[in-house]
This record gives structure tokens, C-alpha cells and sequence, in this order.
């Protein structure tokens, strides 16, 4: 099963990035500075980031990394200075350009995946831009997200001592006070971002709610 997730996530990666171009290739301009789900970013920079991470190497990553000072916000910063066109249309031809790529940072290779569901989500959100997203892509990253500690931008802490149970798929983690809702609002949660209150239920929901809401106040 580890062996199978692991081989399809290129293809999923691939297959959201053209989704993300088809929801974005007619997007007005006037709309592109929209704030996103990351704070600071609009959801111009947000592609950006994409198109910074798609072409990332490992030895890239190590080389921006020392530039930054090991502060990885600064080097996410230079990397949507770097490929943040002059025009949206520019960065969305950028993005399309990398759509197949197979790079990126020394990480877990769900972490690709991890990235290209929730930053869809970052920038389709504030939109108003619904998208189907498979759900074996969301559950290999929503595992993954519920392993991985916060600090490497995970979400185990979050999701400590609760059961995690999609309503709309058979993705199950952990133990104890239950927390449902759809794979993807549990994906968003999990990766520290905002949810609608009506997106989780369970006995753990408001637990969950509560330390999701403390670390989004800790981190403004």
C-alpha cells in the first residue's frame, strides 16, 4: 500500500497542477492580489511558490537556504520574489512550463503532494473556486500531515489523542475524541489552516478547532 501511494504521487501532483492552471487561466487580473489562506501572501504569490518549489533541487534548496540564512520564511520569500511575473498571466505561463516536473526540496516525497492540494486550496478559497479533489491523492497527504510535526510544517500536535475519520472517504488516524469531516477540510486543518466551523463534527472538533485557532493567533 506504502509502496503504491508512493509511486502515484507524481502523476496526482501533475494532475493538480493542471487543474490549478485550468481554474486560474481565466481568472481577471483585478483578482490576483487576493489575499490568500497564507498570511501576507496574495494569491498571486502563492503560484509563485509553486513555480519556486516545482523548480527547486536539492542542492538549490541547500543554496537558497544559506542565502536566507537558514531562515526558511526568508527563502520562501526570495523564491516568490524570484518567479513572481510582472503580470499574473506571465506567472501562470511560468507554472504551466513546470507542470510536469519531478524536483523539489529534500523532503518526503507526499510533501509534493501535501503542497499542491492545500496551496490549491489557499488560492481557490478566497476565489470562490470548488474543486473535486481525488480523494486517494487527499488521504496519501493527509497522512502524511497527521505523522509529520508541526514544526516541519505538519500536523501531528494538532491532531494528538484525536481520531480523524473522513466523512466522504475511508481515511482513518489515531485514537480517541472522534473529529469528521470531508478529507479535504481535514487536510486543511491538519496543515494549520482555517475551516469553516460547519466543515468539522465530533466530540474532538472543538479540541481540534482550539489549537487550530491558537496556532494561526500564535503565528500573526
Amino acid at each position: 500500500m506504502r509502496s503504491r501511494s508512493s509511486s502515484s504521487v507524481w502523476p496526482a501532483v501533475h494532475e493538480e497542477r493542471r487543474a490549478l492552471i485550468a481554474d486560474l487561466e481565466d481568472l481577471p487580473d483585478d483578482v490576483w492580489q487576493t489575499p490568500s489562506l497564507c498570511p501576507g501572501w496574495s494569491v498571486h504569490d502563492v503560484l509563485a511558490h509553486l513555480v519556486d518549489t516545482a523548480l527547486t533541487t536539492r542542492l538549490g534548496f541547500l543554496r537558497g537556504m544559506v542565502r536566507a540564512r537558514f531562515d526558511f520564511d526568508r527563502s520562501n520569500a526570495d523564491g516568490v520574489r524570484k518567479h513572481r511575473g510582472s503580470s499574473p498571466a506571465e506567472t501562470l505561463e511560468a507554472f504551466r512550463s513546470v507542470q510536469h516536473r519531478t524536483s523539489g526540496p529534500p523532503a518526503p516525497r507526499a510533501t509534493r503532494l501535501v503542497e499542491a492540494v492545500v496551496h490549491g486550496e489557499d488560492i481557490r478559497r478566497p476565489l470562490g473556486i470548488v474543486r473535486g479533489y481525488p480523494l486517494d491523492a487527499v488521504a496519501v497527504a493527509l497522512a502524511h500531515q497527521a505523522a509529520a510535526s508541526v514544526s516541519i510544517g505538519g500536523g501531528r500536535e494538532l491532531v494528538d489523542g484525536l481520531r480523524l475519520a473522513a466523512a466522504d472517504g475511508r481515511f482513518r488516524h489515531g485514537g480517541g475524541a472522534e473529529v469528521r469531516g470531508s478529507s479535504i477540510a481535514l487536510l486543511l486543518a491538519v496543515s494549520g489552516r482555517p475551516v469553516r466551523d460547519d466543515e468539522l463534527s465530533g466530540p474532538g472538533a472543538g479540541t481540534l478547532r482550539g489549537r487550530l485557532s491558537a496556532q494561526l493567533f500564535g503565528n500573526q
